[in-house]
């Protein structure tokens, strides 16, 4: 390492001996603390080889306002000490000029080291060092200072490099890095939705870092660039007219580019836009300016910004300038007064013989436009905007506030360090300050300007914020450059617009820009990228099916809730879907409801009549108390089939299907329990009669089947009971609401137990087939059964394929089928006889008719059958054929004989009187047995 610093050390010294660099500027104050400074006053140098291979440097392109920003130095140093900040301490500073190159920077720098290297002794040596402006001038400048541990504070190098302290452990600066700066930047293109940029940067460490930042923040924010154009940093450069032609080649011929970012240099972007004006395609473009440029409005020269269209920019942290202006307005314009400061001295000797110098100075200038000029008279561009502007006027024109902040900021930080060590010491005659003691003070302290505290970081920056600004015409001859619009917060990563005003402005004039590689994707739409392309290059597709986006530029489209919401035809929003299901306004339901009300009615009416005519023979023979359950039940099964109608919930879906499955199995029991009323009376011999006779209990019998089913309906409820479920329908914009049964094999079990005790009314009553006319009630019992079997059977198949609100209508269909099949059947012949043909209803008639059915069947001593005409002198009693079909308790009739049809043929032949009496006495007990026999 020692060896390394001996050879850095010799290098220097033989640059100076090589580039005998003489007349280099300077401004000097005493003090006991001497302060340097390094400020690109000159932008640039002209390099003249002399015969004997040394080289002469002249430093060209005066910057007035580099020369404001040494001023402001100037200005906080007196502050100081007209403040006594330090007690009895004063600060002084030594300032040069870096003109815009390292090397002449580092040639100057070694002015400061000089004063440390103990050779002369009669001066303080330079304890830290302000500037300078550029970060390629830092990062060489940095290096050198630090073989001495001297500190340096920039006020505008923002390469993130120097936040390396492994690096540069002498390097601060008063503002941030260039990182910033790139998400600032990348905010304001994304709050514009400006993805589609083209970049113009220097060839230079400050270029190329702050474009890698760039391009990778805007890759985050799906910003990419249509180009990078890259243009030589030293102005001098022999390529730089064929650079700048090039840039603007690629800036007029991308049409879709509508905003570009520039990282060049003021001298760069004054070239750019004079090369841009002539051709239609170059005017009217948005710039974002970095804050290399953003506030010099010199590179507008004499065009309108209307020509040139937007200028946003990014500036650091603005400060307050009106002490600044204070002091530039009482500054002394006699040039003899400020020889110690020959920059402001030349300036001020420049403004003697104003009219005549200027104009000499516009006639010998090159011609506008040629990259190389030189800007040998300091205030070209100014005088000619405004030939009579005063010294004062002019300086006060080119005040930054950003660099009053960062330069004084600065000044403010060494003052701060110098008070926290020599609180207790004397820096004044014998405990004077080294440089590395400053150093290590500076990254401590805590200094306070304009009632707000700062403190560098561990990187050694100072994260104060950047300004956004936006250029704007106020007069023919000049642009506001000043115009901040909007904050960036470095902690927040957030860009807040100062006033809704500010916000108006902003939007006046960018509301309708569109720089974009391809047109906006509508909602309804996604973006989808277009191979071999940049992803801020697609195609614009439509949302499938169910499937929406709601904003522009959607990078996919996101799914609706298939089973609650459906996509609109836009496909930008999910709708939701409408709700159907049996609705009780709906027409058919009305049909329905109808009839259910109908068999309900009739059903009450059916039985008040039994209820009127109680004791009568129909009725008893009815088996009253068994038909009055069977109302009842019926009754049950129509108030069942209101449940499957409206709006379904849970509670209602479970209890439609037990109720009806427990109310039809009741009435389906009744009729078994009848059917084998009949065939008791009827159908079995006298051994398995009385067998049956004791086990014979009807409501026992009712009981039992009823169980069955409970058990059946238990078992399901508690298993799978039926809920409320929602299905698809074909129309995209519904969704059925309907009651599912959960478990089908519960829901076949309950129909199934029906269907068996049906079966077994059907068998029983079908036995009864050849009763005879009179005995008919078994013929309506099958009927009954009929229709009930063909109902259900053609129901399965219908319920399992209709989908859709009439679901639950199928049901209610077949089980009004079903109960009005049994009401008509079992009870409706009944009531036309107990109000119609009352002289049938009595018991004479009724003995009469088992008289005549038994006369029928009379077999003579020989067992064979003697026919008689039961026509004859009888009345045929019709209640008896529908309910008292009873065949005799004694003896069993085997078969019927076949009878002609033709009256001839019905005699009595040989009857025995013996036979005959006996027939008709049993016949008689018979009656008063079944008229008599327990329900």
């Amino acid at each position: 390492m020692r060896h390394f610093l001996s050879f850095y050390i010799f290098s220097l010294v033989l640059l100076n001996h090589v580039f005998r660099a003489t007349g280099f500027d300077s401004a000097t104050a005493p003090g006991d603390i001497i302060i340097g400074g390094l400020f690109p006053i000159h932008e640039s140098v002209d390099v003249t080889t002399r015969e004997d291979g040394t080289e002469s440097r002249i430093c060209n392109r005066f910057n007035i306002a580099r020369l404001v920003q040494s001023l402001i130095m100037v200005q906080a140093v007196e502050d100081v000490n007209t403040r006594h900040e330090l007690g009895n301490l004063t600060l002084g500073y030594y300032i040069l000029d870096s003109c815009n190159d390292v090397t002449t920077a580092l040639m100057n720098t070694q002015s400061f080291m000089k004063r440390n290297d103990g050779t002369e002794q009669t001066q303080p040596p330079v304890l830290a060092v302000v500037g300078d402006y550029y970060s390629e001038i830092s990062i060489a400048v940095t290096r050198h200072l630090h073989l001495e541990y001297i500190p340096q504070i920039s006020y505008g190098a923002t390469s993130g490099v120097l936040s390396d302290k492994a690096r540069f452990p002498s390097f601060m600066r008063t503002v941030p890095e260039d990182d910033h700066q790139a998400q600032a930047i990348v905010e304001i293109l994304q709050n514009h939705n400006w993805t589609w940029v083209g970049v113009v940067t220097t060839d230079s460490d400050y270029g190329r870092y702050i474009v890698e930042h760039l391009q990778k923040h805007a890759a985050n924010k799906n910003i990419c660039f249509a180009f990078t154009s890259i243009i030589p940093d030293d102005l001098g450069h022999k390529r730089l007219n064929k650079s700048i032609s090039a840039a603007v080649k690629r800036i007029t011929e991308n049409k879709n580019v509508s905003v570009i970012v520039s990282f060049a240099r003021p001298h760069h972007m004054m070239y750019i836009f004079e090369h841009l004006l002539k051709v239609p395609e170059g005017r009217g473009k948005v710039w974002v300016a970095s804050d290399i440029w953003s506030e010099t409005a010199d590179v507008v020269k004499n065009h309108n910004l209307s020509d040139i269209g937007t200028i946003f920019g990014t500036t650091l942290k603005s400060g307050n300038s009106t002490r600044l202006k204070q002091y530039l307005s009482n500054l002394d314009v006699n040039p003899q007064h400020h020889k110690n400061n020959t920059f402001l001295y030349n300036f001020l000797k420049e403004q003697e013989p104003k009219n005549k110098r200027w104009k000499a100075a516009l006639n010998t200038s090159s011609p506008r436009g040629e990259v190389g000029t030189k800007l040998d008279h300091p205030v070209r561009l100014e005088h000619s905007e405004n030939p009579n502007a005063t010294a004062t006027e002019v300086l006060m024109k080119k005040i930054y506030p950003y660099a009053v902040f960062s330069v004084e900021l600065a000044v403010r930080a060494i003052a701060q360090a110098v008070a926290d060590l020599c609180v207790n010491r004397d820096c004044k005659t014998n405990e004077r300050l080294d440089p590395v003691e400053l150093r290590e003070a500076l990254r401590k302290a805590t200094f306070l300007m304009h009632g707000k505290n700062y403190s560098f970081d561990s990187k050694g920056d100072l994260n104060s914020g950047y300004d956004i600004i936006l250029w704007r015409q106020t007069s023919p001859t000049f642009v506001d450059v000043h115009y901040v619009v909007a904050h960036y917060s470095i902690e927040n990563e957030s860009l807040t617009f100062v006033s809704q005003k500010a916000f108006e402005d902003v939007n006046n004039v960018t509301g309708d820009v569109v720089s974009r590689c391809s047109e906006s994707c509508r909602p309804g739409q996604m973006k989808q990228s277009i191979p071999g392309m940049p992803v801020c290059c697609y195609e614009c597709q439509p949302c499938p099916e169910n499937y929406f986006s709601n904003t522009s530029n959607s990078p996919q489209c996101y799914e609706c809730n298939k089973n609650t919401d459906y996509s609109s035809k836009e496909r930008d929003k999910c709708l939701r879907k409408k709700t159907v299901f049996f609705y009780w306004t709906d027409v058919y339901h009305h049909v329905l409801q109808a009839f259910t009300a109908l068999g309900a009615l009739l059903t009450i009416v059916v039985g008040i009549i039994f209820l009127a005519r109680w004791n009568t023979p129909v009725v008893r023979a009815s088996v009253g108390p068994i038909c009055i359950i069977l109302l009842l039940s019926l009754l049950s099964t129509f108030v069942s089939v209101i449940l499957f109608g409206g709006e379904p919930n849970n509670k209602q879906c479970q209890a439609r299907q037990v109720l009806f499955g427990l109310s039809f199995t009741m009435c389906v029991s009744c009729i078994m329990v009848k059917s084998f009323k009949i065939i008791l009376a009827f159908e079995f011999d006298p051994s398995v009669k009385r067998v049956l006779k004791k086990l014979y209990k009807p409501y026992i019998i009712i009981a039992v089947c009823m169980a069955g089913q409970v058990l059946i309906c238990a078992l399901w409820l508690s298993l799978g009971p039926p809920v409320r479920e929602w299905k698809e329908l074909s129309k995209k914009d519904e969704r059925l609401l309907i009651c599912s049964e959960k478990s089908f094999s519960a829901f076949g079990a309950m129909l199934g137990y029906i269907g068996v005790l049906a079966l077994i009314c059907f068998g029983v009553a079908f036995k009864g087939r050849k009763l005879p006319e009179s005995y008919n009630d078994a013929k309506f019992i099958t009927f009954a059964m009929l229709i009930y079997f063909i109902c259900w059977i053609i129901f399965g198949p219908v319920y399992v394929n209709v989908i859709g609100r009439y679901h639950p209508a199928v049901e209610m269909v077949v089980i009004l089928i079903s109960a009005y099949g049994i009401l008509f059947c079992q009870f409706f012949v009944k009531c036309y006889i107990i109000l119609f043909k009352q002289n049938a209803n009595t018991e004479a008639a009724f003995r009469q008719d088992v008289r005549n059915y038994s006369l029928s069947q009379i077999k003579d001593e020989a067992g064979n059958w003697v026919l008689t005409p039961s026509s004859s002198g009888g009345i045929q009693n019709t209640a008896v054929d529908v309910e008292s079909q009873i065949s005799s308790s004694d003896q069993k009739i085997d078969q019927i004989p076949s009878m002609s049809t033709h009256p001839s043929s019905f005699f009595l032949s040989a009857l025995n009187p013996r036979l005959i009496t006996l027939q008709s006495n049993s016949n008689k007990r018979q009656l008063r047995r079944y008229l008599s026999s327990p329900a």
